[in-house]
This record gives C-alpha cells, structure tokens and sequence, in this order.
C-alpha cells in the first residue's frame, strides 16, 4: 500500500469509519464500527490503561522465574522458557491493542470482554511458575486460552458491523480460534526439545494470523494511540526493572557488608534505566507505521525489546546475588545478564523508530554502543561501561534531534 496515502488520507481509505460511536445503543449496546484513524487528540482509555496491570503481574512473575534460573546458571532453560512464556504476555497484550486501536467501543460488553481476557492473563501468570520449573504449561495454556477466546469472541461481533472489513474480522475470528487447538495439543508433547520445536512453529502460525487476515484489506489504526500504547507497556517493563531492583537491594542490605558496591549497583541501575527511557522516547514512533508492513515490523519487533527491557531486572539482580555470594555465577557471567538485554534493546528500537528518523552520526552512535555494552564484562565494577555508553548515546541524542518529516521525505 503506498505510504503516502496512508499518511495524508486516512479518512479517504476509511470512509465508513466513525470518530465517536453516536448512534442510539440497543440493550446499552453500541454498534462496533470502524474507528475513524485521523481522529484528533485520541488517547489511551482508562480501560486500556486498567487491563495493562494484569501484564504488570505477568511481567514481574516470569522476570522472577528468569532470575531465579540465572542465579543458578541455568541460562539454556532460563532463556528458553522465559522466551516462550513472554511471547504469550506480549502477543495476547498486542493483539487486544491493535483491536482496540481498530474497534473499541467501550460500552459494556466490551467491557466484560476485556474483564475476562484479564482474568486469563491472571491464570496464564499463577502457571508460569510451574511452567518454568517442571515444564508444565497446563496452567499457562488454559489463561492463554481464555484470553484468545475472548479476543475471538471480539472480532466476532466486529464482523457484524465492520461493513467493507466484515471478511478479515472474520479471518482473524477463525485463525484465532484454529490455533487455540494447537496450544491445546501442545499440552500432549512430553517436555524437551520437541516441545521447543512445537512451540516455536506454533508461535509463527500465531503471528501469522493477522497477515492472512489483513493481506487484502487492513483494519484501521490510530498511529499516535498504537504508539502510545507501545509506549505505555515500555515504561511498564522499565518500572518493572526499577522494582525489582530495589527490592532486591533491599534484600540484600543485610547480606553486605561494605555499603559502596551497593549503592554503586543502585546508583548505575536509574542511570541506565533513566538512559533507555529517553532513547526509545526519542524518535516520533507514529511515523514507524504509515504501512502495513511497517506496522507489522513494528509490532514484532517490540517482543524483543519489551522482553529484554524485562530481562535486564532479572540481570541487575543476578548481579547482586553475586555480589552477596547467593549465586556462584562468575562475575562476568552475572554482567553478560544485564549486558545482553540492553544491546537487544537498543539494537531493536533503533531497528524499528530511530533508524529513519536519525542522521549518520546518531544512527552510527546508537548501533556501536549497543555492541560496546557488551564488552562491560571485562570491568571489575558491574554495568559501569554500560552506563557511560548510555549516557553518552542520549548525550548525542539531546545535541542531535530526529530529523523532521520534510528531510525524510526527501530521502
């Protein structure tokens, strides 16, 4: 589709969307129409905002099962499950925002829909213990189910009134709920290498939905409220680094004892923390999804930089069990955990918001100090190396602003 028009004519490719549902409501109920996707000063609902927490429980509880296996050095299992785990939590929280962006109406059966996908986020999160330590994604699978169900039984009443979109609603409907079997079949594979495999094929079915979906005609989408929303769940997993990194300092305030290291460790974590905020804030992200293809770029990239944002508590933690001798993980180890989400994360969100928006010397900075974080390993003093590369990357940031739209156009 020719970006252009996506950019200067929304309401021309969506002339049956509404800004705001008028209509008179039968049974307290609004027809779900299209949303108007060039309607002005649209924001995040109190509703979205209220369904993010649940993923805040689901965030903290797989960051902590993360943790716990790197403490003990089991990186290949930690890392394994942890991916799959979060690719759950982040594909059932993007497909309820990209819908929502399409088709909220906020009335109350909306409302119960969305309470009860809530509720499968709280089940898949009381599983994901037992999923990481015993391999038993019953728990998980079942919440994963119930959210996907309500998600079906959303674009199912979509289908009703989308008029030119009925076909893809329904596409979404039916692909959604084919692979809710698969996960169901899932549960019959014996832990170990096949059920990686599995999943992982799994995973691309999942993720392919809204291609089969939306290849002839697309559903339409707020760029500032999607990307507000992106942004939102960022500071979630940021918030979630931050505390999980105090508490564990807290803890760890008994088990020291020279103060300096710790509060070195503290001191370095909101630096960095602090950093990647104003990094991935920097460029002006709706302009990441005039396309399609863009749009789906966008989206799946945000799974690694939202589940390393999440990963680099767990590393900053691991640090400190090192530092108080709970972990006998080598020091440079323990550093690769804090080392290696943070270079995912940079490299993703210049990948995706930064890259086109920046002149050469930011997208020369951003890129090679994402490499150079990795080489903090080799300092006696945890994340230090990081922190500078960091500060150093928003510095050039502050001195060199995303370039404007007319630049960009240009190229």
């Amino acid at each position: 589709m020719d970006e252009s028009a996506l950019l200067l004519a929304p309401r021309e490719r969506y002339p049956f969307a509404v800004t705001a549902n008028s209509d008179a409501p039968r049974f307290r109920l609004h027809r779900m129409l299209p949303r108007d996707p060039a309607q002005p000063h649209r924001t995040a609902s109190t509703l979205e905002l209220f369904f993010d927490l649940v993923f805040v429980v689901a965030v903290s509880i797989a960051s902590a099962q993360l943790h716990d296996a790197l403490r003990e050095g089991e990186f290949l299992h930690g890392i394994t499950s942890y991916a799959m785990l979060f690719f759950a939590i982040w594909w059932a929280w993007m497909n309820f925002t990209w819908f929502a962006t399409s088709f909220d109406t906020d009335d109350w059966l909306y409302r119960v829909t969305t309470f009860v996908q809530m509720g499968g986020v709280l089940v898949f999160a009381a599983g994901i213990p037992s999923a990481f330590d015993e391999g038993d994604f019953t728990i998980p699978v079942i919440g994963y189910v119930v959210m996907r169900i309500a998600m079906v039984a959303q674009w199912l009443r979509a289908s009703r009134t989308a008029g030119p979109l009925r076909s893809a609603t329904l596409r979404y409907a039916f692909g959604i709920a084919a692979v809710q079997v698969l996960w169901i079949l899932f549960l019959l594979i014996p832990t170990g290498p096949l059920q990686f495999v599995a999943f992982a094929v799994f995973a691309l079915i999942e993720i392919a939905v809204p291609v089969f979906a939306e290849y002839r005609r697309q559903t339409p989408w707020h760029p500032h409220h999607i990307t507000e929303r992106y942004g939102l769940f960022t500071l979630i997993v940021l918030g979630e680094s931050l505390l999980a990194s105090a508490n564990a300092i807290v803890d760890a305030l008994d088990e020291v004892e020279a103060l300096g290291p710790l509060i070195a460790i503290a001191v370095l974590t909101l630096v960095v923390t602090a950093s990647l905020w104003w990094i991935y804030f920097w460029p002006p992200h709706h302009r990441a999804i005039t396309s399609f293809g863009r749009s789906l770029r966008y989206g799946y990239t945000h799974y690694f930089v939202f589940a390393a944002a999440a990963a680099f508590s767990a590393g900053i933690e691991v640090e400190l069990d090192v530092l108080t001798g709970e972990s006998h993980l080598s020091n440079i180890a323990a550093s690769f955990t804090v080392t290696v989400p943070i270079a995912i994360f940079l490299i993703g969100i210049w990948w995706i918001a930064i890259r086109e928006n920046a002149d050469r010397v930011v997208n020369t900075v951003v890129p090679i100090g994402a490499l150079l974080v990795l080489l903090d390993p080799v300092l006696p003093v945890p994340v230090t190396l990081t922190a500078l590369i960091l500060v150093g990357i928003v510095v050039v940031l502050v001195i060199r602003p995303p370039l404007p739209q007319a630049d960009i156009d240009k190229t």
